[in-house]
């Protein structure tokens, strides 16, 4: 990347932060700006990637928005449209899928590093996508956020023994789901396995 130099609205897509969030950080002198004649704020790379080892971030020389890959497997179009547009505003590249067979080619051709998986759909169900891609050596690394609207403690379970690494209920709290891709992403990249303990929302 060189010398590159990133306005606000750049810096926080990097670090998959909102610009407020990330202006807050500017504005508290915890990450380091500068201020060009014409008022508007830069962060240099050096000053971007010391930021985000700072805070367990990805180190800037390894980002790759191409890989920054979620796919949304739920058959309810509004719910994909949502949970998509939350995703591409904090620069997440998503597709969608309607059911399990669906999913199942996805995942093959879009190479995802997170998938939201809902639980109940019809043909192939959400149990069986998670049991299928944990079983699968080329898919297994792939972190799972289970999301349902028919929570029960029987589901959850379920869910979590398929090999489940999140579970949230529906509707999501925007912020929360957030915080959960971004958790089972540093996970995937860093080949771990869950350590926080999945919970609803």
């Amino acid at each position: 990347m060189g010398e590159k130099v990133f306005t606000i609205p750049e810096a926080a897509k990097v670090c998959a932060l909102s610009r407020g969030t990330l202006w807050k950080y500017v504005k508290s002198g915890e990450l380091k700006a500068s201020l060009t004649p014409g008022g508007h704020y830069r962060i240099s790379r050096e000053d971007l990637e010391a930021f985000m080892r700072q805070k367990g971030m990805y180190p800037l020389g390894r980002y790759k928005p191409s890989r920054r890959k979620v796919l949304i497997v739920d058959d309810d179009p509004q719910v994909q449209k949502v949970l998509s547009g939350l995703l591409a505003a904090h620069g997440y590249e998503t597709e969608t899928a309607s059911q399990g067979f669906e999913a199942g080619v996805k995942i093959m051709s879009f190479r995802p590093e997170v998938v939201v998986l809902d639980l109940v759909m019809p043909g192939m169900d959400g149990f069986e996508v998670c049991r299928r891609i944990k079983e699968n050596p080329e898919t297994s690394h792939i972190k799972v956020l289970a999301l349902t609207g028919y929570h029960t403690e029987e589901n959850r379970k379920r869910i979590l023994e398929a090999g489940a690494d999140g579970y949230m209920v529906k509707p999501p709290h925007g912020g929360t789901l957030l915080r959960q891709v971004t958790e089972l992403m540093e996970m995937a990249r860093r080949g771990r396995t869950s350590v926080s303990p999945p919970g609803g929302s």
